[in-house]
């Protein structure tokens, strides 16, 4: 069998959830979207029923699965509807919405609701890409307010420049927000990952831990408080010693110093391993740093081989541990997000 194997550790996920919620005070969401970015959306919702405040999720199917699942936590779909008929399946899956446009608005408050619905109304602050912006988002909630079916109404709004702690637009985002909200009664959510570790203005009714909750830091680097939930590992299951000048890989890209021990590994591009992480994206050979040399293959990846007892059979860790994500993500130049969701074809194993 092909030893790529993703280790998920539910508990570290739970001690990830409580560190969050302690940090934000209050409620707080567990974003399970996109999968749970890559660490399976059922096991993990799973894993946090008794601890969640509520789970948010990006489509209805996410949130109908979740639900088929027995998971009875409330439910936030954090883009709303992507047409008015859904809005029947919201009613019967006792969802929550978010209503970031007119006509989601509109269709809201046009449909026969059967049970009244609690509503996330979204503003633009200031990132531009959803919501109502501040001049007329009174106006939205207001509407909301006056129609019988709306049993509450989330103030809400998402930074764009919450893991850029100089950057000064997150300071700006907040003022927008609560001029926006001035004299409108309700709970609020302002806090993602990065707000909730370095952003305590922002920490209001209900945070929102996505890529944090899965012990990854928004800032890039490591964060001590947060330990990382996917580990993902192969084998050595190849060796070789090449001689000085040797080349390596598609490309030839790479060519040896010295004499080189040369291990080979089962992962690559098509396993969701980024192709432009090659020569220097680090890997650990039984907890030993050592680095990817050549280019990332299909299927395959070679790396070189620091110590005598490093060889066939020999575990290489990917990232988890000893490897932050951060860093094979910087060597692609890409974020974490993106190789958490882009894992395929490995083994996961999970352990509570």
């Amino acid at each position: 069998m092909r030893p790529l194997n993703a280790q998920i550790r539910l508990d570290y996920l739970r001690e990830n959830y409580q560190t969050l919620k302690n940090l934000h005070g209050g409620k707080m969401l567990a974003v399970v979207k996109a999968d749970a970015y890559g660490h399976g959306a059922v096991r993990c919702a799973h894993a946090l029923a008794d601890l969640a405040d509520g789970f948010a999720v990006a489509t209805l199917d996410e949130a109908v699965e979740l639900r088929e699942h027995g998971i009875k936590q409330p439910i936030v779909l954090l883009e709303g509807v992507f047409e008015a008929e859904e809005y029947a399946k919201v009613d019967e899956y006792r969802l929550w919405p978010a209503v970031g446009s007119q006509w989601q608005l509109e269709a809201l408050i046009a449909y026969p609701w059967q049970q009244p619905v609690k509503v996330w109304l979204k503003m633009d602050s200031g990132m531009h890409r959803a919501g109502f912006f501040p001049h007329n988002y009174s106006s939205a909630y207001t509407a909301l307010k006056q129609c019988p079916n709306v049993a509450d109404i989330v103030k809400f709004s998402h930074f764009a420049c919450a893991d850029e702690p100089e950057n000064g637009m997150t300071e700006m985002q907040l003022e927008a927000f609560d001029l926006g909200c001035e004299g409108l009664a309700g709970e609020e959510s302002l806090a993602n990952s990065a707000a909730i570790l370095n952003v305590p203005q922002a920490r209001r009714d209900w945070g929102r831990a996505g890529i944090a909750l899965y012990g990854i830091s928004p800032f890039g680097g490591a964060d001590e408080r947060l330990k990382p939930v996917m580990r993902l590992v192969t084998q050595v299951f190849g060796e070789r010693v090449l001689q000085p000048h040797s080349p390596i890989g598609y490309g030839a890209t790479f060519y040896t110093s010295k004499s080189t021990r040369v291990g080979l590994i089962a992962c690559g591009y098509a396993d969701g391993y980024p192709r432009r992480a090659s020569t220097d994206s680090p890997v650990a050979v039984d907890g030993k740093r050592s680095r990817v040399i050549g280019r990332v293959s299909m299927d395959m990846m070679t790396i070189e081989l620091n110590a005598a007892q490093d060889g066939l059979g020999h575990e290489v860790e990917l990232w988890g541990d000893v490897v932050n994500i951060n860093e094979v993500a910087q060597a692609a130049g890409t974020i974490a997000y993106e190789l958490l969701c882009n894992i395929k074809r490995a083994k996961f194993t999970y352990y509570e």
